[in-house]
């Protein structure tokens, strides 16, 4: 059996099967997408002409979802180029497309009796060895395979991606019956490294693992809710980030999921359950099933537990009142306890804060995780082999911040315990084991080793180490640390590779990590053969410290702001002139100073999710620490050498680039953008990638590297480029796209790109460049405008438009 997949078959063209194939896309697999024939001609189809024998019609569906994953929000394709490597057909024309197929997977509707017949079809065509999977929610593994050959159940498992695939890390991998081990290995190996995904293995038990708890903790919100007589808004407060669950919290994420799809995994779930205790939770409450029959089904529909409705300046979101069926303004939502937990970072701090409160706040959220923890517990056996499992699904899948059993930790075992004991509550075996061993909890941490309660040995064992992962916090416990001050550390990642961590609030830079980035060259000069900077926080950097910036000009400390950028432009240009290779390991956000770090590294290895961009402009201000300056020298590099041409097009793209604060969607479109180079590299699975620079760091001294010299050969447009950007904003505020503060902030930006108020052709330096940065980002400073954009920043989150 050949290990490798390099064609994939996706049948089924609706949102998860089209999804399913952009990211396979995204990773350069070429993808056929197919689905059934139309059953009859549309009224467009007639317009446009088109018989049931037209390609353009019997090959609709496949179409449509194409066209669909195309125009998706967020963008399903790392970049709308990815999308030549689908072949779009239908399954009767183009069957036998699947026998090139090294992967088929199912995405068709989730009816038993439409995926057998399917599979049917599939074996007549199927070569011996061929992976098949299902990317069902919860219709049994064992059943969808009923009726084929022992090759084809050998070789077919449940693929449950979760949506929207390319951003979700969960893939929950179910067998079936008669699934070969090997075949199990081969798809973890190839979803994990190739599309980046997290690897579940599941039990092939109703909705498998996710979803199985996801639904519980629905529908006992929603019973609370009923109880304790709680409106939409006061749960969606409750159960959103203020227990380390997504923002969309529980009736928000309802409207998100469609609330006939809920109704849906409900009757699964209880269908196939023989517990009437358990298939009591999922009972649908009658105001559910009243919002189904009016058509209220979330999202989809334009209303549900919420609606958007048009007002005169903005959309108006609006509620609806259970009591009356009617929808309702938001009322505001205060409890004492959530107002007391908010200064609280750490989760488990939090929960634990919030669990134990003795207001309203305390009466919803404890019952709430109450029912839900000890429901994993007791089902832990049934779903999954081990409580890692069971934590990471909800943690990828779910988005929360903690798993289950990470959560019984975060409240304490022996403390949760015996307040649910004192409640009536029946302990799960699995707790009663964990606290008849001694242990206090189901995780522990010790010299940089971490142990996790065994089912099966009834004991804490320790989590092996995965080869091609790095933890920092390993490397910290096991005293890795070289030097390290309150924003950033210095750590030995071995193999003569040492690693820059940042770790101050959001990895802004300030101080610290600047005199950290000093001591790190230092360090590695004399004791490393190369550096890597990297994290492994929420994000790589989100910039500079506007807070201090603000502050300093609002007090017109304008010596000491001048001082702070220099600083900054040192740093980056001794990364940039180091003798030795320094990597820098972007992903997620990477803005502003976090960005023109990147750009001075002599390579970058960025995940694949990296948010790139110099977004200074919408904070009053421009680059200043030598982004401008290296934007524009990528932009000219990409002249080949002795070639006459006008230079002023490249000059405007990287102009585009920073005056509209362009960030990337994707590290692919970071490329485009030219915020990475086509020689950086990415890595899609971001639990690897500080493994990943560090290999990049190896291969460059192996190679032999040789740091670049100070340029003194720029060439600059001058007078020209000012000119021609002048009339270019000029145009643009007559016709109402800019305001006067956006023309001056980026007449400032054009006259440093232009390398000052030169002749045309003049040959320039980068230290130059960079004074140029430095007095525009100060005469930004000063004005009252930028001020008020930086501190609207602060505030919201979110940019002025002054």
């Amino acid at each position: 059996m050949s290990s490798a997949i390099k064609r994939v078959a996706v049948l089924g063209a609706g949102v998860m099967g089209s999804s399913i194939a952009a990211h396979l896309a995204n990773v350069g697999v070429p993808t056929y997408l197919l689905d059934i024939i139309p059953p009859e001609l549309s009224e467009e189809d007639r317009r446009k002409g088109l018989s049931k024998e037209s390609p353009a019609f019997r090959n609709r569906f496949a179409a449509k979802g194409l066209e669909t994953a195309l125009k998706a929000s967020p963008p399903a394709f790392f970049s709308a180029k990815n999308a030549r490597l689908i072949t779009i057909g239908n399954i009767e024309d183009h069957l036998g497309w699947l026998s090139e197929a090294d992967w088929m997977i199912e995405a068709a509707p989730e009816r038993l009796e439409i995926k057998q017949a399917l599979f049917a079809t599939l074996e007549s065509i199927r070569r011996p060895g061929t992976l098949v999977s299902s990317n069902t929610s919860g219709i049994p593994i064992r059943l969808l395979a009923e009726g084929r050959s022992a090759d084809f159940r050998r070789h077919f498992l449940g693929t449950h991606f979760f949506n929207p695939p390319r951003y979700m890390k969960l893939l929950e991998l179910i067998p079936g019956p008669d699934t070969l081990p090997e075949v199990m290995q081969r798809m973890a190996v190839f979803a994990e490294g190739t599309l980046g995904k997290g690897i579940v293995f599941a039990k092939d038990t109703p909705n498998f693992i996710a979803n199985r708890i996801a639904a519980f903790g629905f529908f006992t919100a929603v019973q609370l809710m009923i109880e304790g007589d709680y409106s939409i808004e006061e749960v969606d407060r409750l159960t959103g980030s203020a227990i380390g669950r997504p923002k969309t919290a529980t009736f928000r994420t309802a409207d998100l999921v469609g609330l006939d799809t809920i109704v849906h995994i409900a009757a699964n779930i209880a269908d196939a359950l023989s517990d009437p205790q358990e298939r009591a939770v999922y009972t649908i409450p009658p105001f559910l099933l009243e919002m189904v029959k009016r058509g209220w089904l979330g999202e989809k529909a334009g209303q549900g537990f919420y609606k958007r409705i048009k007002g005169v300046e903005e959309n108006e979101i609006l509620v609806l009142d259970l009591k009356t069926m009617e929808y309702r303004p938001r009322q505001p939502v205060a409890f004492p306890s959530l107002d007391m937990a908010r200064g609280i970072e750490d989760p488990a701090e939090r929960l634990g804060a919030l669990a134990y409160a003795d207001d309203r706040a305390g009466r919803y959220i404890w019952p709430l995780l109450r029912e839900t923890l000890l429901y994993g517990a007791h089902r832990i056996a049934e779903i999954a082999d081990d409580i890692i499992s069971v934590d990471h699904a909800m943690k990828w899948g779910l988005g929360w911040e903690l798993g289950p059993f990470e959560l019984w930790d975060a409240l304490g075992v022996e403390k949760a315990t015996a307040r649910m004991t004192h409640e009536g509550r029946t302990l799960p075996p699995l707790v009663t084991a964990l606290l008849r061993t001694g242990a206090r909890s189901f995780y522990r941490r010790e010299t940089g080793r971490q142990y996790v309660f065994d089912l099966g040995a009834a004991t804490q064992v320790e989590i092996p180490e995965r080869p091609g992962f790095i933890h920092l916090r390993t490397l910290h416990e096991r005293q890795r640390v070289v030097v390290s001050n309150p924003g950033a550390s210095l750590l030995d990642l071995g193999d003569g590779i040492a690693c820059l961590e940042f770790h101050s609030k959001n990895n802004s830079v300030g101080y610290d990590i600047l005199q950290m980035m000093r001591t790190s060259l230092q360090q590695c000069a004399e004791r490393f053969d190369a550096l890597v900077i990297g994290n492994q926080g929420r994000h790589f950097c989100v910039g500079a410290n506007l807070m201090a910036i603000l502050f300093e000009a609002q007090e017109e400390n304008w010596d000491d702001i001048e001082l702070m950028i220099r600083a900054f432009q040192d740093a980056n240009m001794a990364l940039k002139l180091f003798e030795k290779p320094v990597v820098a390991a972007p992903f997620s956000m990477t803005l502003g100073g976090g960005c023109e770090i990147c750009l001075h590294a002599a390579r970058v290895r960025a995940a694949a999710e990296t948010y790139i961009g110099l977004v200074e402009a919408g904070v009053g201000l421009i680059p200043a620490a030598g982004g401008c300056k290296e934007m524009l020298l990528r932009s000219l590099d990409g002249i080949p050498d002795g070639a006459e041409v006008d230079l002023l097009p490249f000059v405007r793209h990287a102009f585009e680039t920073i005056a509209f604060a362009k960030v990337s969607t994707s590290a692919k479109d970071a490329q485009r953008l030219g915020y990475l180079r086509r020689s950086d590299s990415v890595t899609m699975n971001q639990d690897r990638l500080l493994h990943d620079a560090k290999q990049v760091a190896l291969g460059l001294v192996a190679e032999g590297y040789t740091p670049p010299q100070p340029r003194d050969d720029i060439k600059v447009l001058g007078t020209r480029a000012i000119a021609a950007t002048q009339t270019q904003l000029y145009n643009m505020k007559c016709g109402g796209y800019i305001s006067d503060h956006d023309e001056r902030i980026a007449g400032k930006l054009a006259g440093v790109l232009a390398g000052g108020d030169v002749v045309p052709g003049t040959l320039v330096s980068e230290a130059s460049l960079l004074d140029l940065e430095r007095e525009a980002f100060l005469s930004l400073c000063g004005e009252r405008k930028s001020q008020e954009r930086m501190q609207h920043m602060l505030k919201t989150g979110k940019p002025l438009r002054n």
